[in-house]
């Protein structure tokens, strides 16, 4: 008799508190997909909402070094509850891995990606902001199953190849009838994008700001960005 996972009805039952998820997805590196992740959620929770953000990028997660968020760890209580950093409920997998790669491959990454989403404590939450594992595959096809009602906002850049890769996995996720929130550009050099429904230019004085929450925020980066989510529908 083959064995049922509990994991996806108690993952259900972790995600009952949020009103919005929206999974944050590039298909290139090097687009800002994180830098986005993380100042989206600042800024949402500069407005008033109840906010998470869970870094789920094996490969690559670098959310923490975004927001400066140092010293950190979740507590035991029943599950884990993420540690709250500048208003925003932070959790990631570099918690885990000591700041390491992560040595895992295929179905391992997908089973460890479903354990944090089942043993993680969001409580009640406006919005959950997922980075996003890179690219369409199982690890990032599971979360959208588990996570039931995510919204993708795809992230992309102003070269032909991210735009091709954009146009190819945007057609996979319409096939799966996964909810695309919209398109932005980033590192745009100004005007409006073809496919894309905002973009957000070019900021010589981003790097600068990583690491400190307070000055990302200053940025033309979090504004342009800010701009981006109020056209589509994230908040006034």
């Amino acid at each position: 008799m083959t064995d049922i996972d509990p994991r996806p009805t108690v993952i259900a039952e972790r995600l009952r508190g949020v009103k919005r998820i929206v999974a944050v997805t590039g298909w290139k590196g090097g687009i800002g997909k994180s830098v986005t992740a993380s100042t989206l959620a600042l800024l949402l929770a500069q407005k008033g909402f109840k906010t998470g953000l869970f870094d789920l990028d094996f490969a690559g997660a670098s959310d923490h070094l975004v927001l400066g968020a140092k010293g950190l760890f979740p507590k035991e209580e029943k599950g884990l509850e993420p540690p709250v950093f500048r208003g925003v409920k932070f959790m990631s997998v570099v918690f885990f891995s000591e700041n390491k790669a992560v040595p895992l491959r295929g179905a391992n990454v997908s089973d460890a990606i479903i354990e944090l989403l089942a043993i993680t404590q969001w409580g009640e939450l406006d919005f959950l902001v997922l980075d996003m594992p890179p690219g369409i595959n199982d690890a990032a096809l599971d979360v959208m199953r588990f996570a039931a009602g995510a919204e993708v906002l795809a992230i992309t850049a102003p070269s032909l190849l991210a735009h091709d890769v954009l146009a190819r996995s945007l057609e996979l996720y319409k096939k799966l009838k996964v909810p695309v929130l919209g398109v932005v550009e980033n590192l745009s050099s100004g005007g409006r994008a073809k496919g894309a429904d905002a973009v957000i230019r070019r900021d010589p004085g981003l790097e600068r700001a990583l690491g400190r929450p307070a000055a990302l925020l200053k940025t033309a980066f979090a504004r342009d960005l800010g701009r981006a989510a109020r056209k589509l529908g994230l908040f006034k």
